[in-house]
């Protein structure tokens, strides 16, 4: 009995020896398993940050930076939302990929619309009309055209599956995934009606509502008319806007609708090739007012619902966005001419073939743009940035290389065998001023040279330099280069900001002498009150973080003639709300052409889309409102490109000079990297839904990927021997401890 319970407490002694060891070997063991994990999987790349490409799937990678703030087409107005609408919607016409200058052809249209004129009576008037009462815009679409499979359009018996009228009903849903049952059905001009009756209604905020509201018969009252319904006592969660007319919107048949609009506009036609104008169901509609939906995101400004190539199977735009092939997709093919070069460039390679080119897209959220570099340069990423971006000034230089004869990709890009895109898109960046603000703001002369002493002082030629890497050209109006009314040269100066550098044949601004004069002649002398002695402060306002080089070199620009500026950050739903309120000061903002037209540009200082007038996501975010601007904006945007147009445009821009509403800012040249896997990758000015156009070959990019992330071992290899030299000489040492305990016949 002794004999055994000796043995029994020897056994105990010794297992508490064996978990004691074992506890100080764990991390170590945790190392030799991650190492052999490692070795054992070296045959393929082992950072893939993505998940498992389906291999029946073509899968394009990108990122974004910035996350949509809206996806209701009505809503959305910015480059990041487009990246994925334009994806999923269809307006009736869409641009020519391949084509410049930038050509409108048909979409879900049949043709090409057709205008006719009426005069006052409504008795239609000869093509040539110049001052027609009414222009009709008449739309035929195709037919057969069907929305991509969505709850909404599920039907049980004839009627909708999930419309429901108590919270109770819903509380299972949580998501788009929770619901059991999809529908499609096909695509009619109602669909098209119904989408202009949403841009109409005053509860959908759409920044387009103001403008459309001096051409679109109809729509100032039918807006009314919603607004007056939305403050009833009685009124439905749901407003089926089917039940309200507006008198300039017409259906014909079921495929054929009309568009009347006040007078002559014929840039209306580039309309027709914007997300606002795409169609939505009002069985969706319907179905995104669901009781408790919208406290769920179950909305259409979160999930979009369209006919497009593309349709988004997830969204969660914090970390990533999916879009997967819409299989009720329209017959579609990649085109069968360009312009000259496209051919050498490969861009034909793909003519006649169906469109799209790739399965599904995702796209993560990279907040960072050295991560989002790195991945490009792994593989990881099939271009440099999302349809959006392009090269920025924290990758140019490990991108390119300058000297004497210009810009050339680097070695390294070059041995990747990426490609170069560039593009001169229709854009103007600016400093706005407040003309509500009683410091910048105001039109009398003293306002104004305070608003040009500014201007002066800040030299966007050395933030194009320091932060653009000089790829850039400042602002001489609003107008970009390659538009109608743009003038190149010494002849496009703004006389009062700038001079003429006749040995370096560019402008340059005046003299910082020259702009402190203004500053004391508005009352100001020296950066300080004339009246009070008080410095003067302004105030930036911005949506984001003040931090950072780009603030240092702001606040630099003002130092120089004694002028604080001070920021007051905000996040980007408060900024906007300040925008729309006329809270704000001084603000950075940026516009990319809705449409290859100057109308597009000039119409941001028409004061009838002022935030103040139109209570909307106005685009004259300054308040800018001077009378006899908006006089000849009125005869200018009605007008067909001729030399009396010409003219009325050079008025309106010395106008805007004189008044100065903006720092005017400049005008970008983009650059974009591909892969070598990735073809058709010609960028759009205009249209960001080019993504159907895109071809990638999965082969090659497994195989440089392979290639580009072979793991260095040498590290491993010594962590593994040091391991193992640690544990062998601690084995041994228990082995030799057990032994004398036995042969003791003690144990401790």
């Amino acid at each position: 009995m002794m004999e055994n319970a000796c043995l029994m407490h020897h056994d105990e002694t010794a297992a508490r020896l064996r978990r004691r060891l074992l506890q100080r070997l764990s991390p170590l063991m945790g190392v030799l398993l991650m190492a052999v994990a490692v070795l054992s999987g070296c045959s393929d790349t082992w950072n893939d940050p993505h998940a498992p490409e389906p291999e029946d799937k073509v899968t394009y990678y990108a990122s974004y930076s910035n996350q949509p703030r809206h996806l209701d087409p009505v809503r959305a107005y910015s480059a990041e939302e487009g990246l994925f609408l334009e994806q999923i919607y269809e307006p009736p016409l869409q641009y020519h990929f391949l084509k410049r200058p930038y050509e409108l052809i048909t979409a879900t249209a049949n043709e090409m619309p057709t205008v006719t004129y009426l005069d006052e009576n409504r008795q239609p008037l000869g093509s040539d009309a110049e001052s027609p009462a009414y222009s009709v815009f008449t739309v035929k679409i195709q037919s057969g055209i069907r929305y991509q499979p969505h709850p909404a359009l599920a039907k049980a018996g004839g009627h909708p599956l999930y419309f429901f009228e108590h919270a109770s009903e819903s509380a299972e849903y949580g998501s788009l995934n929770d619901f059991a049952e999809t529908g499609s059905r096909e695509l009619l001009a109602d669909d098209y009606i119904y989408a202009i009756k949403r841009m109409g209604d005053p509860a959908n905020k759409s920044p387009l509502i103001g403008f459309m509201a001096d051409y679109i018969v109809g729509l100032t009252a039918f807006t009314q008319t919603i607004a007056e319904t939305r403050k009833s006592e009685n009124v439905p969660l749901w407003l089926d806007l089917r039940q309200y007319d507006m008198k300039g919107l017409e259906q014909i048949d079921d495929h054929t609708f009309a568009i009347t609009i006040n007078g002559k506009y014929p840039q209306f036609r580039y309309w027709l090739a914007t997300r606002f104008f795409s169609p939505i169901p009002w069985e969706a509609d319907r179905f995104y007012h669901n009781p408790g939906f919208k406290e769920r995101n179950l909305t259409l400004d979160w999930h979009p619902i369209g006919t497009g190539p593309f349709m988004m199977a997830e969204n969660d735009p914090n970390r990533k966005i999916v879009l997967v092939r819409n299989p009720n997709f329209r017959e579609e093919f990649y085109p069968n001419e360009g312009v000259p070069g496209d051919q050498e460039k490969g861009l034909l390679t793909d003519a006649g073939q169906p469109l799209p080119m790739i399965d599904q897209a995702v796209f993560v959220n990279e907040k960072a743009s050295i991560p989002q570099w790195k991945k490009f340069l792994q593989g990881y990423y099939d271009r440099s940035g999302d349809e959006s971006s392009n090269i920025n000034s924290a990758t140019f230089d490990q991108a390119f290389n300058t000297g004497p004869d210009g810009m050339s990709l680097s070695a390294e890009l070059i041995n990747h065998g990426v490609r170069v895109d560039e593009e001169i898109r229709p854009s103007l960046y600016y400093t706005g001023f407040n003309m509500l603000d009683p410091v910048v703001g105001g039109y009398s002369e003293k306002q104004r040279k305070l608003r040009r002493a500014i201007s002066i002082a800040w030299d966007d030629q050395e933030f194009i330099d320091i932060f653009y890497n000089g790829l850039g050209q400042q602002a001489q109006s609003p107008i970009p280069p390659g538009l109608f009314g743009a003038k190149e040269g010494r002849e496009g100066i703004n006389p009062l900001i700038f001079d003429w550098d006749e040995q370096r044949n560019r402008p340059v601004r005046k003299s910082i002498k020259h702009a402190k004069k203004l500053l004391a002649e508005a009352g100001y002398p020296g950066g300080r009150d004339a009246v009070t002695g008080k410095p003067l402060v302004l105030y930036l306002d911005t949506a984001g973080s003040d931090s950072g080089p780009g603030a240092d070199w702001m606040r630099k620009q003002l130092d120089k003639l004694g002028i604080q500026l001070e920021f007051r950050p905000t996040d980007y739903t408060r900024f906007k709300e300040k925008m729309r309120q006329g809270n704000t000061q001084i603000f950075r903002w940026g516009w990319l052409a809705d449409y290859p037209d100057p109308e597009n540009f000039l119409f941001m200082l028409d004061s009838h889309q002022g935030a103040q007038k139109c209570k909307c996501d106005g685009v004259n975010t300054a308040n800018y409102d001077n009378p006899e601007y908006d006089r000849l904006f009125d005869r200018m945007k009605t007008m067909d490109n001729s030399p009396e147009r010409a003219a009325i445009i050079d008025k309106m821009v010395n106008i805007v000079r004189r008044d100065n509403p903006w720092i005017m800012g400049f005008h970008v040249k983009d650059y974009y990297l591909s892969n070598a896997w990735v073809h058709n990758t010609k960028r759009h000015g205009i249209s960001l839904g080019t993504l159907k156009y895109v071809r990638v070959e999965p082969a090659q990019r497994a195989e440089k990927q392979l290639a580009w992330n072979r793991p260095i071992l040498t590290p491993l290899l010594i962590t593994l021997g040091i391991v193992i030299a640690l544990v062998i000489p601690a084995v041994r040492a228990y082995r030799r401890r057990q032994h004398s305990t036995v042969v003791g016949g003690r144990p401790e």
